[in-house]
């Protein structure tokens, strides 16, 4: 996986504030305020999507994250497409939209047991 894509993505997205990608499963999550809101797996970027920002890439002919080819599994994750990732303007108002995806669609934390 290409550490020079996670970077590129980071620097691309640095006007949302600190963006930060971690190694994870081969590929790597890209956070904002700890909050994972995107992914690359296969030399490919994903941002999250809900109800509201998925229309975006249903509109694009973008296509779901499947983690395995032989599996009809979907992950939230939806890929990002390619002209959008050559516009940083683009790139930041997508990744916004997942950011907000994300803290919409986010678990409480359980309370820690004493």
């Amino acid at each position: 996986m290409s550490r020079e894509l996670a970077d590129h993505v980071c620097d691309m997205l640095s006007p949302l504030g600190p963006v930060t990608a971690r190694s994870m499963f081969g590929g790597f999550g890209i956070y904002l305020d700890g909050l994972m809101f995107g992914l690359i797996a296969f030399e490919t970027l994903y941002f999250k999507a809900d109800e509201r920002n998925r229309p975006m890439y249903e509109d694009a002919g973008s296509a779901p994250f499947k983690p395995w080819e032989h599996k009809p599994m979907t992950m939230p994750y939806w890929e990002v497409p390619a002209d959008v990732m050559e516009e940083p303007d683009e790139m930041c108002r997508w990744g916004r939209a997942a950011f907000d995806a994300a803290l919409r669609t986010r678990k409480p934390k359980r309370p820690r047991k004493s």
